[in-house]
């Protein structure tokens, strides 16, 4: 048994996340600051007596004993990020600071969350992790962009200078069961959408692409790249089958039965056109791949939403 820290564990993947590792038989500490978590997506995990949550902001230390580190504290979607960029940069940062000196001092293993956002509008298709990104620096998503990028940078520094033992993984578009309903995010906001037989709201011509992760999958990447000792990474996590936009909002007013029209509006601000995993690493590497088809992924979040409507 581990004691293993998460930090936002009480978010969309972080909970997820505590519920794995209790079923693996470890001790878990849920350590978030309910920005964006919430309470309700622990209440299957608060029997259990190896299971604990410590309201705490990252961006200021923290002393605990611990083997393993997930670092997932910081709010993922625009709607939310960009809602305080300069506290998203702190998390980023500082928070990374700190976590990785409680790693450092205790010797723990820490794996870092970062994010296909460190690739930007992507110029090489699709991305590698030997890829730099193209990232505007100065833009409304930059706070979430740039932050990442140098926590990457942090964590790097730490292995080359103490010898941290570090894990990057980049994460790239993930869903499921407890994401937001208010996040802004495309899967979430389409289901809503639909469900409540609202306008499906498609920006620009619903040709940009992604590629959708189902959160079961990319749970079972973080947990095997924690425990492999091949590679520090950076490695990518996610599907790499893309679908438009289009497709996405077809598909989940097929899977609804939903009345909803699709409307079109401008496409904002950096937006990326495409983003997709080369997940070359992840399968030579972890042995990882994900398994779940997009259409029975979508039914199990789907489901999640009808319970909360």
């Amino acid at each position: 048994m581990n004691r293993i820290l998460v930090t936002g564990g009480a978010g969309f993947l972080g909970s997820h996340l505590c519920e794995c590792l209790l079923g693996l038989s470890h001790e878990v500490l849920c350590l978030d600051n309910f920005f964006t978590g919430t309470k309700e997506n622990l209440l299957p995990l608060l029997k259990d007596p190896y299971f604990e949550i410590i309201r705490h902001d990252i961006t200021l230390p923290i002393h605990l004993e611990v083997d393993q580190i997930y670092n997932l504290a910081c709010p993922a979607s625009p709607v939310h990020y960009q809602l305080d960029p300069v506290e998203t940069i702190k998390t980023c940062v500082n928070g990374s600071i700190n976590m990785l000196g409680l790693a450092r001092r205790t010797r723990a293993r820490i794996l870092q969350t970062s994010t296909s956002e460190v690739y930007g509008d992507p110029e090489v298709h699709p991305q590698t992790e030997e890829y730099w990104g193209h990232v505007n620096p100065l833009g409304i998503r930059s706070c979430y962009n740039e932050g990442k990028r140098c926590a990457e940078s942090l964590f790097n520094s730490y292995y080359r200078q103490y010898g941290t033992d570090i894990r990057i993984a980049r994460i790239f578009n993930t869903y499921g069961p407890r994401m937001h309903p208010n996040d802004g995010r495309v899967v979430s906001n389409f289901i809503v959408q639909a469900l409540r037989a609202e306008d499906i709201t498609i920006y620009g011509e619903g040709q940009q692409t992604r590629s959708f992760c189902y959160v079961d999958d990319l749970i079972s990447g973080l947990v095997g790249f924690m425990n492999q000792e091949q590679t520090t990474g950076p490695i990518n996590l996610g599907n790499p089958v893309e679908t438009t936009m289009l497709h996405l909002a077809e598909t989940v007013l097929k899977l609804t039965n939903s009345i909803s029209k699709i409307v079109f509006r401008p496409l904002p601000m950096d937006d990326p056109k495409q983003r997709c995993p080369d997940v070359t690493k992840a399968a030579e590497l972890l042995g990882w791949q994900p398994k779940i088809f997009l259409e029975d992924g979508l039914r199990e979040t789907i489901a999640y939403f009808r319970k909360l409507n």
